[in-house]
């Protein structure tokens, strides 16, 4: 009997089958075939207006030819739920159970109830089964059936999607429950317009990192296709039709105003940079434009330039360019942290305005504290409720949720459903904004950590790697991603580039050997190989600035690789170095002894800025820690006053942060296109940690700095007289560098101890070295001193970036001075231990594994360890920064009151509006404090209903601003932030 042909009996079942109860699909029972041919609508729509022109191409081709790919889509989307049609999923609901049992559907209750069988599951065994017998080849069974089993989030082994062997074969039912499951599947697909179910088998097998695409899209349309509002229940087979599925689709897609981005986007011509930007381009900046018009196929953009060159709007133009050639329809970008993505949120609104007025609209911020953005709370309060925070049911008995019985935030909620959209909200489709969802948005600014979420093996991470399939990929800063974080970016260029999305990697200071692995991370997606080494064929870049393009040729010839380079807009900065050593106590030495060596130290550098700044003038101080930079601020008050010295670092509660860097970028930013002419700066300094470092935007006329590894500190030094028009003191008119944090081998501060033939390694401070590890400042520190010895005492700035750089992160013994080789050589052989240490440790949980990355299916894809919780995914992606959050609350006589002191109530409940106020007082603990706070900290009693506020733990200090966590005392100061222990007075 062909699959054409009518069985006997399935009219009942496919009227009886139910795929959502009367209480998960707005009153009424909504049938199995109900739910598969909404799922499959909203399919079609995803077609027609989201996804990008190269995902259809890709569907084209698996379904055979232009114009097929479509209704393949719709069937992938809809036949997701066929592991409904078993006796394990149709006895959950009563009332639906009876009317499977009177059809003549049965199964043996006590034996299902004991052995559980997720629909999801039984959906990959139905489907082989089905498959099977409509003699599809088994290597499309083995791609297909995965994408059944993973709609619920996770991805499981073969044997894992058999039915219970305790249960003696009653999960899947008999002969009459094949029957019917088989009929399930026909139907849907003779209503989508195939005559038979072998005519839906694709031509060719896609590349694993597009069946993640696939995925992701399938979860997509059954998010939206679940919504109760715009898919109410049908109980009557009659009255499921095509039509019917598609109109609702068409409203549910009208209601939640869901789209796409570009869609077919002109190749821009040479004109477009000055119709974007307002100007016209920068040498470098036409060189990045041309080299992305040359790439022959999609492929890696690597742009190395100095600070302030403008790498970030040619990048953006990079993208639009490679967008039209290849048919992406959005842009992710990346930033290394929170406070950097907020100003490029309103660059890329900028740009894509001028591309077309509608779409800064579709521009979405993803990071944990876009909320205080006061543009994007603008785009977004008018909706009426927080889109961060709607969760739904998809799966009504709680079998989609983690094996642990918890949803991404840990707390045991539903799977996130679609949600409904206001029309008044200016901003992106709420739908977007949901958990898990925010990459599927057309255009994403973001921290880098959202692309690294999607590199992991946590759950629905399809629907990460679907929102990046599809884009054009820009990543800022990636010489910030430490050895750890960089096995979760490697990791994600593999599937970017199998998947063949063009990204665009931007730095100042990129170490060769770094740039190296990305491209070979890259290409060895792009081959669908385990490993793939460019070896000697990838070309040095002959200058600086410079572009590194590497793609694979379309004709399978091999790696198309290409390096060039121009002059700089800018002419070089010559640099003066100084050394301001200090006394560093041995790492045994006592407090007293610390704090004493502290406070000298402090005033130094007080006593040289006085100096320096006599006349006037702006100088920025970086420490390398939270403690250095609060004892150096106490100091600098005491000698210039507290109006001339600002403290910035991340212990600073989120509203007086936002404040002073808002502050610190007015007083050094660029200068005012119409500014006074000739007008000096007021005198500032600011004390700052390495929140200084990245895409902070300030001219300093001085730095002092302690020492870090050299790309950092060049990233430092790039704060130097970074702006033009800018009227500076004489005695400041050359930029200088002092440079701090190091003694000689004895400890003491010996300023000519570089001088000495005898003189042997330095001593660095212990924080310093537990941050960026030995064998790094000993480089750096070699480098320094043959600046100062020997040398001309400065360095070169721009042009000497890329030598510094290569040398800091080379094995070249020659940098070292002979007196230094031995403890070198020790240093390097414990920090080459600790760094494959750190790659092993990320291995454990990157999306693939060593040895599987050439796998031709996704099945078993999540087998072992996943993260679990938002907090558990941070940690996940950044070693070392499993840091948590609080929000500080103060308590006297029986009143909650907020950080700047404005009244809760007895339990803490907050009104809408004190929620601003509230959550400004949240700071971000040490973390050695972490699982102290994890353990004794929870959120107020009547933040247990509060949907911005029921996961913040809250930190309660008394009327002093003092508490106690573990062993711990801890004080919050309005202008030091959150001191730990025996800080500054």
């Amino acid at each position: 009997m062909t699959d054409s042909v009518r069985r006997r009996g399935d009219v009942d079942a496919l009227g009886v089958l139910w795929g959502k109860s009367e209480e998960r699909a707005g009153g009424t029972m909504n049938l199995l075939v109900s739910h598969l041919l909404d799922t499959a609508a909203v399919a079609e729509r995803m077609w027609d207006g989201f996804l990008a022109p190269s995902g259809r191409r890709m569907l084209d081709r698996l379904a055979g030819g232009p114009g097929k790919g479509r209704a393949l889509f719709a069937w992938l989307c809809g036949v997701h739920d066929c592991g409904k049609a078993t006796p394990s999923h149709q006895r959950l609901w009563p009332k639906g159970a009876d009317a499977v049992r009177a059809a003549g559907l049965g199964w043996h209750e006590p034996t299902l109830a004991r052995h559980r069988w997720r629909h999801d599951r039984a959906g990959a065994f139905v489907l082989r089964e089905v498959l099977g017998a409509a003699g599809w080849r088994k290597e499309h069974i083995a791609w297909v059936w995965p994408l059944v089993a993973g709609h619920h989030g996770s991805y499981p082994s073969f044997k894992a999607t058999e039915q219970p062997k305790k249960a003696m074969k009653q999960a899947a039912g008999g002969p009459v429950w094949a029957e019917a499951q088989a009929s399930v599947v026909e139907w849907l697909t003779h209503r989508l317009g195939f005559d038979r179910v072998a005519e839906v088998e694709p031509t060719r097998v896609p590349s694993r990192a597009e069946q993640m695409q696939i995925s992701g899209l399938i979860v997509m349309a059954d998010w939206i296709a679940s919504n109760e509002e715009h898919f109410k229940g049908i109980d009557e087979l009659v009255e499921v039709t095509p039509e019917k599925a598609r109109d609702r689709a068409g409203k549910a897609w009208q209601a939640l105003r869901l789209r796409g981005g570009w869609g077919r986007l002109p190749e821009p011509g040479p004109e477009a940079f000055q119709d974007r930007f307002g100007h016209g381009p920068r040498p470098s900046q036409t060189l990045v434009m041309d080299a992305a018009r040359r790439m022959p196929a999609p492929g890696l953009l690597v742009v190395e330039a100095p600070m302030g060159e403008g790498k970030t709007k040619a990048a953006l133009m990079a993208a639009e360019i490679l967008a039209a050639r290849f048919g992406a329809d959005g842009v992710f970008v990346g930033m290394p942290t929170q406070s950097t993505s907020d100003p490029m949120f309103e660059q890329v609104r900028s740009w894509v305005g001028r591309v077309d007025e509608e779409l800064p609209a579709q521009v979405a911020l993803l990071h944990g504290k876009r909320m205080f953005n006061r543009e994007w709370r603008a785009l977004v309060k008018e909706s009426g409720d927080d889109p961060d925070d709607r969760f739904g049911g998809v799966d009504e008995f709680g079998e989609c949720l983690d094996e642990c019985g918890e949803d991404e935030y840990g707390m045991g909620a539903p799977e996130p459903s679609g949600a409904v959209t206001r029309s008044g909200s200016r901003g992106p489709s709420e739908w977007f904004l949901g958990a898990k969802r925010g990459l599927l948005c057309p255009f994403v600014v973001g921290t880098i950590d959202q692309l690294l979420f999607a590199a992991t093996r946590s759950k629905h991470v399809m629907l990460r790697m679907a929102g990046l399939i599809g884009k054009v990929v820009v990543l800022d800063e990636v010489h910030a991603a430490d050895v750890y974080m960089s096995q979760f970016l490697k990791e994600a260029l593999r599937w970017l580039g199998q998947a063949g999305v063009p990204v665009v990697l931007l730095s100042a200071t990129l170490p060769p050997h770094q740039r190296r692995e990305l491209v070979d991370a890259y290409l060895s997606g792009a081959a669908s190989r385990e490993e793939f080494e460019t070896g000697d064929g990838l070309p040095e870049p002959p200058g600086y600035p410079s572009v590194t393009t590497a793609c694979l040729a379309l004709d399978d010839a091999g790696p198309v690789l290409e390096s060039v380079a121009c002059e700089g807009w800018r002419d070089d900065l010559t640099v003066e170095l100084e050394l301001l050593p200090e006394t560093v106590p041995a790492p045994k030495a006592g407090k007293e002894v610390a704090a004493a060596a502290q406070q000298a130290a402090d005033r130094e550098i007080a006593a040289r800025l006085g100096t320096a700044l006599a006349d006037g003038g702006c100088a920025l101080v970086i420490r390398n820690t939270v403690g250095r930079a609060q004892s150096l601020h106490t100091v600098l008050c005491e000698e210039f006053g507290a109006d001339e010295v600002t403290l910035l670092h991340g212990r600073i509660a989120v509203a007086p942060k936002a404040d002073r860097v808002e502050q610190c970028l007015r007083g050094l930013g660029p200068p005012a296109p119409t500014g006074d002419a000739g007008q000096q700066r007021p005198r500032l300094i600011v004390v700052a940690t390495q929140i200084a470092e990245q895409s902070f935007d300030v001219d300093a006329d001085v730095l002092v700095t302690d020492l870090a590894p050299v790309d950092l500190l060049l990233q430092r030094i790039g704060r130097l007289h970074r702006h033009d028009g800018v009227v500076r003191p004489a005695r400041l008119a050359r930029p200088r560098v002092l440079i701090t944090g190091l003694a000689d081998r004895a400890g003491s501060p010996d300023p000519d101890m570089w001088q000495r033939d005898d003189a042997g390694t330095p001593r660095f401070l212990g924080a310093s070295e537990f941050i960026y590890r030995r064998h790094q400042l000993l480089r750096t520190a070699a480098l320094v001193r043959a600046a100062l010895v020997g040398g001309t005492g400065a360095w070169t700035i721009p042009s000497q970036v890329p030598g510094l750089v290569a040398s800091g992160y080379g094995s070249d013994d020659t940098v070292m001075p002979p007196q230094w080789r031995a403890d070198a050589e020790e240093a390097r052989r414990a920090w080459t231990a600790g760094e494959g240490e750190r790659a092993r440790k990320a291995a454990a949980y990157l999306l693939t594994r060593l040895g599987q990355k050439e796998g031709a299916t996704l099945a078993g894809l999540h087998s072992g360890s996943t993260p679990g919780g938002r907090a558990g995914l941070d940690a996940l992606v950044r070693d070392g920064d499993a840091t948590t959050e609080v929000v500080l609350v103060r308590y006297n006589r029986g009143t909650y009151r907020t950080l700047s002191g404005r009244a809760l109530t007895a339990n803490g409940d907050v009104m809408d509006d004190l929620l601003d106020d509230v959550l400004g007082g949240t700071v971000r603990l040490p973390a050695s404090l972490t699982e102290d706070a994890r353990g004794g900290l929870r959120p107020l009693p009547g933040w247990s209903a509060h949907p911005r506020l029921r996961y913040s733990p809250a930190l309660i200090l008394d009327e002093r601003g003092s508490a106690t966590l573990g062993d711990r005392a801890l004080r919050y100061d309005r202008v030091l932030g959150l001191v730990v222990g025996d800080g500054p007075p």
